[in-house]
């Protein structure tokens, strides 16, 4: 039980749940059904698994060396090899529940969601591009749930999934920049600063919205113009305030854009 628990600590678990959330609210917003839509977050969440544990593996020496706690492969919670043992069993699964919803469907998450996952892991989190694997694997996700059904891939969710792994890739550094330092790593959130980094965070998550209402087809709904013209306010108190504000702030947008996502198709 505690190696397992270790497992589920190193696996980057909220955005491991996340992800696999979002993707399977994809399926049920494209119609995929109770039984595809189950294969779709398996797929998805043994992918994610892969991502998570890969990264603390790669990242052991660096996390000890700045004492993170929280992570059990650097602390020794957890055996090194014990996760590689475990990370190839959920690429197995990962590859055998993509390619079972089919053929381009499966490749399109293995390649550009798992495969820009490690990508970053791999190096990318370290350069200027560090944002490009959030793009393409976010962008991505509604693909994988359109091509399985099979239907056209909408244009505008693939642009707003972009626009929010951005967004999120931003959020989720911030935390983390002395750490990172101390270590070596410069990515884009690391380049801009704290500041200008929860700036262009709301920046990117509020282009989101304005795509996630204006982008589909046909008449924009009432609820759409209001929820923009909310976003827009708080994008304005985020800029122009300072403190944790602007962060807490992209935060909510950033979910209000998953919410649009879902609710638009």
């Amino acid at each position: 039980m505690r190696t397992l628990v270790a497992l589920a600590r190193a696996c980057h678990p909220a955005p491991t749940v996340a992800v696999t959330t979002l993707a399977a609210g994809l399926g049920v917003a494209a119609g995929l059904g109770p039984a595809r839509t189950a294969l779709l977050g398996l797929a998805v969440l043994a992918g994610q698994l892969t991502i998570g544990w890969t990264n603390d593996l790669l990242d052991a020496e660096r996390d000890r060396r700045v004492g993170r706690a929280s992570k059990p492969v650097a602390t020794g919670d957890v055996a090194a090899r014990t996760v590689v043992v475990a990370t190839g069993a959920a690429l197995a699964v990962s590859v055998v529940a993509s390619l079972a919803l089919g053929v381009r469907p499966g490749l399109v998450h293995l390649v550009l969601l798992v495969g820009s996952g490690w990508a970053y892991n791999l190096g990318l989190k370290a350069t200027a591009l560090s944002w490009l694997p959030y793009a393409v694997a976010f962008g991505a996700l509604p693909a994988v749930a359109w091509l399985a059904v099979p239907a056209p891939v909408p244009g505008w969710m693939v642009a707003v999934g972009a626009l929010l792994g951005v967004g999120a890739h931003i959020l989720n550094v911030l935390p983390d920049l002395e750490d990172d330092a101390t270590t070596g790593v410069r990515g884009l959130p690391h380049r801009l600063g704290a500041r200008a980094g929860r700036v262009v965070a709301v920046v990117v998550l509020l282009a989101g919205s304005v795509v996630a209402v204006l982008g589909p087809a046909g008449p924009t709904p009432a609820w759409g113009w209001v929820v923009l013209a909310g976003v827009a306010a708080l994008a304005a108190v985020a800029v122009a305030v300072g403190g944790k504000a602007p962060f807490r702030i992209a935060m909510l947008i950033a979910v209000v854009n998953v919410v649009v996502l879902l609710l638009r198709p």
